[in-house]
């Protein structure tokens, strides 16, 4: 796959092969284009009546960005996402800035900040664009790792080269490579919203408290993107659309600086949802099917990189499956390329989980800290993060 996501001239295993995407998410419909550049016949499966996602928004840090860029989808990237120019931890008792880096400093594609219906349909006219059939109000019932058949609910039984499960928590591949497993509350419910702020800094702004801290970044359109996050004992369900009464997000942070009161007066909907760990899956494939983003592997979202890892994914898994004409080589591949990683950016998100809430005298290291970091050697946070963000699958 070229880096500006057309075909090649070599020999490529993928040609003509049929290919089942189940979910039509960012990580199904990347896994679905990447399969369409390298000559694949790919159909996607989605059981909501028309892809679309409700009002959140995604940081695509820059080693997603490079998949976006090698899919050939830069442009239309650039064109409908806000780039982000620094990142900066605040303090949400005071509003003070505690420092800022420099996200203008990264080498390579930049670190944009998307709403998810605009990062979807950009994913999707790539997918239309290189002849991949997407089905919608589709729901699958079953399918056969071994024999590739996907079974449609109340319907026909079709057969494919290859399943790849796209699909999320609610993975229908994942219980049937792993059996199922039994997520954890991790004490901590979060709340996410739109809300209209015109001229907001191109920034993520971490705004840290004991026991909660908000996130929150523009969008196109003078939109700004907040999620807020509450440790507490009681939990709501998974998932995060369950509607929630504005006032009870003001309360969780009625302590806090007038400009952060201020921000939460405007929200007129928000969205709450119980935050659950999960493993990741020990098997992330067999016979014909394998698995990706979070159906293989869910990660809290404290370092922005569920969307970024799915990229990664799908672009890694379309690769290995073009070098090998074997199935079973090329997921094998697939899983041992991918494991590390995806476990060292979990145990960096749920690292953040903690250092984001500190109270007492660990808050008051801790943010001594980030201003001398901030203050002596800025470029230092970049270095200590070139591990994640200039990792380049593509290359």
């Amino acid at each position: 796959m070229t880096g500006d996501g057309r075909q090649g001239t070599a020999a490529r295993a993928n040609t003509g092969r049929t290919i089942a995407v189940i979910g039509g998410g960012i990580g199904g419909l990347a896994a679905a284009l990447a399969f369409a550049r390298t000559g694949a016949q790919v159909t996607v499966f989605e059981q909501a009546p028309e892809l679309r996602e409700f009002g959140a928004g995604l940081q695509i840090t820059p080693n997603g960005g490079v998949v976006l860029k090698a899919l050939g989808l830069d442009v239309a990237a650039a064109a409908r996402s806000v780039r982000g120019e620094a990142v900066v931890p605040a303090d949400a008792l005071t509003g003070r800035e505690v420092a800022r880096f420099d996200l203008t400093r990264l080498d390579g594609v930049p670190y944009r900040f998307f709403h998810r219906g605009d990062l979807l349909e950009i994913l999707a006219e790539g997918c239309r664009g290189a002849g991949v059939s997407i089905k919608t109000g589709i729901r699958i019932g079953t399918a056969d790792p071994e024999s590739g058949t996907v079974s449609i609910a109340g319907g026909e039984t079709l057969s494919f080269d290859l399943i790849v499960g796209g699909d999320g928590l609610h993975s229908v591949l994942r219980p049937l490579l792993n059996g199922a497993d039994k997520p954890f509350f991790t004490g901590q419910v979060a709340w996410r919203t739109i809300i209209k702020a015109p001229g907001a800094a191109p920034e993520a702004r971490i705004w840290m408290a004991p026991g909660r801290h908000i996130v929150t970044y523009p969008l196109t359109g003078g939109r700004l993107n907040v999620v807020a996050v509450q440790a507490r004992r009681a939990w709501a369900d998974e998932g995060w659309n369950h509607s929630d009464d504005p006032q009870n997000l003001r309360a969780a942070f009625v302590d806090c600086a007038p400009e952060i009161k201020a921000m939460l007066g405007k929200v007129e909907e928000v969205r709450l949802w119980g935050l659950f760990r999960h493993p990741v899956a020990p098997d992330w494939h067999k016979g014909r099917a394998a698995i990706l983003g979070d159906a293989a592997h869910p990660t809290l979202p404290f370092l922005a990189q569920g969307a970024n890892l799915a990229l990664e994914d799908a672009f890694v898994l379309a690769r290995e499956c073009d070098r090998s004409e074997t199935p079973g080589a090329a997921l094998f591949a697939y899983e041992q390329a991918r494991q590390a990683r995806v476990r060292k950016a979990i145990a960096a998100a749920n690292g953040n989980a903690i250092n984001y809430h500190l109270g007492g005298v660990s808050r008051r290291m801790a943010l001594a800290g980030l201003r001398a970091l901030g203050r002596v050697a800025p470029q230092m946070f970049l270095r200590r993060m070139d591990w994640l963000y200039g990792h380049d699958v593509t290359a």
